[in-house]
């Protein structure tokens, strides 16, 4: 199929010309001709399957008609959601690179920067507007904006918003705007709670579903150490020195692992950087930028920040930290071996991550290949370590004011 097949005017395929683009993906294939009947819809595909176009290319295509209103006439009559801020900057760059020959114009408001600024911005009016949820109610609050005109609607990234707690601005932002609107939820997976919302926001919705095993295991080589928790950075610094190179990302499963994993590469005289959620926004970018810029060569990340690295050219992905769900596995392995390239996944497994390797396989339906010539291989006798706390003075089931106030978020 090629791109000329969609009802897309001139100005639109020209754009998409220009960025090399020639067949569509899967998920585009299948979501762009419902957006454009203007269908409700429910989009399910993994991270790298092109999920941004596939609802940007639609709607400005359904704006189009409208986009010679002069600035000051011009309202918010498309409103992306997106969780985080990383996300929400690139899917403002995809509607300007697919919008630059329409008169159609876009913003990003996150937080984290100056809401003057965007006040400015907004009071000039857009026609696209993309938005943190947070900061997108101050500016409703502040009545800066209103969504009496929106005609679309796209929560970006459904789980993940759910996930970082922002179920009730979701919902209060749905009913700020019109009921006529058209709503699309795009979702990297469909756990029970991201079902319950759609069913409660959503009218008759369409279901695009790309199966994600399917899409991992064509471009990814993926291999597995079996290795013992204290000897996985050992394994890693090896790893790095004589066997993965070109741009790394590594994952671990908290911001503390992170932060220590990259001191000590940076001791061992690696250049890295971090990205965690509770890094400011200009930290945040600022790594981001280092590593896109090959200032540095390895990025450690955390899941919920990974949702926001858009980055070409990544040769490996190494899984310090094995993910409790399987589906983020693939989310994490699918940002190499894009664009019809190959990449190469390495997956560190303690005893007490094999069974998250039962389920990775099986929701990949197939067994990833097992790495045994290393130094420090897993004894198959070891056990899971469990970590008894001596002496609390709490009973079993119970957690102190304390606790609960000292307890780690996860990302």
């Amino acid at each position: 199929m090629h791109f000329t097949e969609f009802a897309l005017n001139k100005p639109i395929l020209k754009a998409i010309f220009e960025k090399n683009y020639d067949t569509p993906t899967d998920v585009q294939i299948e979501t762009i001709p419902l957006v454009l009947a203007k269908k409700d819809v429910v989009v399910s595909a993994q991270t790298g399957t092109g999920k941004t176009a596939a609802f940007a290319l639609p709607i400005l295509q359904l704006l189009f008609h409208q986009q010679d209103s002069s600035k000051s006439a011009k309202h918010i009559r498309a409103l992306v959601i997106s969780p985080t801020r990383e996300l929400a900057v690139q899917i403002e760059e995809e509607f300007k690179d697919y919008g630059k020959y329409t008169n159609l114009k876009s913003a990003c408001v996150f937080g984290g920067t100056s809401i003057e600024a965007q006040k400015n911005i907004l009071r000039k009016g857009v026609d696209i507007l993309i938005a943190t949820p947070g900061r997108l109610l101050d500016l409703r609050k502040q009545e800066v904006i209103n969504f009496d005109k929106v005609e679309v609607l796209v929560l970006d990234e459904a789980d993940l918003m759910l996930d970082m707690g922002f179920i009730d601005d979701v919902q209060k932002i749905e009913r700020m705007c019109p009921e006529t609107k058209q709503t699309l939820l795009i979702s990297a997976t469909m756990p029970d709670k991201v079902v319950q919302l759609a069913r409660t926001i959503l009218t008759e919705p369409e279901r695009v579903e790309i199966t994600p095993s399917v899409a991992a295991a064509k471009s990814v080589n993926q291999l597995l150490y079996y290795v013992p928790k204290p000897d996985k950075i050992e394994l890693c610094l090896q790893l790095l020195r004589k066997e993965i190179e070109g741009n790394i990302l590594i994952f671990r499963r908290t911001k503390n692992g992170v932060e220590k994993l990259e001191q000590t590469l940076l001791k061992n005289d690696f250049k890295a950087e971090s990205l965690h959620g509770d890094k400011t926004q200009s930290a945040r970018q600022k790594a981001l930028n280092s590593f896109k810029d090959g200032e540095v060569n390895i990025l450690i990340a955390t899941d919920v920040a990974s949702r926001g690295i858009d980055i070409e050219n990544l040769d490996a992905v190494i899984n310090f930290d094995l993910p409790n769900i399987p589906e983020t596995y693939i989310h994490r392995i699918g940002r190499t071996g894009r664009a019809g390239k190959t990449g190469t996944s390495y997956s560190f497994c303690s005893a007490d991550e094999k069974s998250y390797v039962t389920s990775i396989q099986k929701l990949i339906k197939k067994s990833i290949q097992v790495v045994e010539d290393h130094p420090y291989v897993l004894d198959p006798k070891e056990r899971p370590q469990v970590h008894k706390k001596k002496g609390s003075k709490h009973k079993s089931g119970r957690k102190s004011v304390a606790s609960k106030k000292n307890k780690k978020r996860w990302y």
